[in-house]
């Protein structure tokens, strides 16, 4: 199945303040290494965390870079609406608004447990760039020198009207109908050199161009790359064939179209909303026996901001089981079904995948493991049918393929529970 607005994230080089002449962008994809700020902090001691490395949006864990915002706190986002000479606007700020809010803070707020609010402060009225939405060539594959002029004009055109100081997120967002804007073309554009502006830097700038209504859950998506998360999507080379062969439905920056867009528990951890006591480091051979709560299970017995049936009561038990499988590689485990986020997953089970911390962004840093590469599921609205039924069932008993570690789901408990064997080779 082709993804119908495939997104994409770059990085430039530099582009200074609005008073100063701006330097042309110098873009690399997703999948390029970021030169920028280095500075870690301490953030994992687990022994099973990988560690970070220098690839853009490594899955390594045991240090945060600070270059990037961490959501364990409310976080304000700004949306700029930018309208152009050569178009009337058929939309409002507040229809656009609409659009992406409050669906993107309650996928959070679920995905979080509660530990993470993303505030919105949309502008009321539109902010009119200085020329015609053609000029700005938009489009996916954005030129540098394009995109360089496009943010320069617009940081110019609202920095009189915004105290950007205030804010952790910026999004720019586009009329949906001039001439120029393209829909593709919305990504998250990080910058060696921050663009400044009220005594603050702006290291990335959301740029969305969505048609109204948009991409579901497109902004969500965005956002997690704002947090150190990368894109768990293939780009194939010439454009064409399935894009989501990596991870299928069952994550957010796999697919924002995704059944089951929850963030992976290994992402969940990355972003400080999974406590030590909830990761189980699988470090002996022999046999392991654990219990997984569903992870889309809130605190306090419900899911955060979630309709739908109670969460068993869970919230605070393990999560996520973790097998080291080498230096930069380690296999998760997590128990997946129709619950909060992932209220439309196609099947329920213990889902299995590979990390790579050494992976960049767009080149598989995760793996989704099938436990039924024969058969296929819910082919009617899947983003890729033979990863929709991934998951191990109640019951059934999965030796991954080249790891020597079998898996055997042996049962629920009362509250709803994973009972899980995870046998390792010696």
């Amino acid at each position: 199945m082709l993804r119908q607005s495939p997104l994409k994230e770059f990085r430039g080089s530099r582009l200074r303040s609005t008073a100063a002449v701006f330097t042309t962008l110098s873009a690399l994809a997703a999948t390029s290494l970021v030169t920028g700020p280095s500075i870690a902090e301490p953030f994992s001691a687990v022994p099973c965390a990988l560690q970070r490395t220098d690839v853009h949006h490594s899955e390594g864990l045991d240090t945060w870079n600070t270059a990037y915002p961490r959501p364990t706190r409310t976080l304000n986002a700004v949306m700029v609406f930018l309208s152009f000479p050569d178009a009337v606007p058929r939309t409002t700020p507040a229809q656009l608004t609409a659009d992406h809010f409050p669906a993107t803070s309650r996928f959070f707020e679920r995905a979080s447990y509660g530990r993470f609010t993303l505030h919105p402060h949309p502008l009321r009225h539109w902010i009119r760039m200085p020329k015609p939405s053609t000029t700005y060539a938009i489009k996916r594959d954005w030129s540098a020198e394009h995109r360089a002029a496009y943010l320069h004009d617009a940081l110019a055109a609202a920095d009189p009207q915004v105290d950007f100081s205030r804010y952790d997120v910026v999004y720019f967002v586009a009329d949906p109908d001039a001439p120029g804007v393209d829909s593709d073309a919305t990504k998250v554009v990080n910058l060696d050199t921050p663009l400044r502006a009220d005594g603050t830097d702006i290291r990335r700038v959301v740029t969305v161009f969505e048609k109204h209504p948009p991409d579901r859950l497109v902004l969500a998506h965005e956002t997690g790359h704002v947090f150190d998360l990368p894109d768990l999507y293939h780009r194939p080379d010439d454009g064409k064939g399935d894009w989501d062969t990596y991870v299928g439905d069952w994550d957010l920056m796999g697919s924002q179209f995704g059944l089951a867009p929850d963030l992976f528990g290994w992402h969940k951890w990355k972003l400080g909303w999974l406590a030590p006591r909830q990761v189980v480091c699988v470090r002996e051979a022999g046999v392991t026996r654990l219990t997984l709560e569903p992870l889309g299970a809130g605190p306090g017995g419900a899911v955060t901001g979630a309709a739908g049936p109670p969460a068993f009561g869970l919230g605070r038990g393990a999560k996520l089981a973790v097998v080291r499988t080498g230096p930069d590689s380690v296999l998760a485990f997590e128990a997946r079904g129709p619950v909060g986020n992932d209220a439309g997953a196609c099947r329920s089970g213990i889902l299995v995948y590979r990390v790579r911390g050494g992976a960049q962004s767009g080149g598989g840093p995760i793996e989704v493991i099938d436990a039924h590469p024969h058969t296929e599921a819910c082919w009617e609205n899947s983003v890729y049918p033979p990863l929709a039924d991934a998951p191990i069932a109640l019951g059934e008993t999965f030796t991954v393929p080249g790891e020597g570690i079998r898996v055997q789901v042996e049962g629920r408990t009362v509250s709803g529970a994973w009972t899980v064997k995870i046998t390792a080779a010696g």
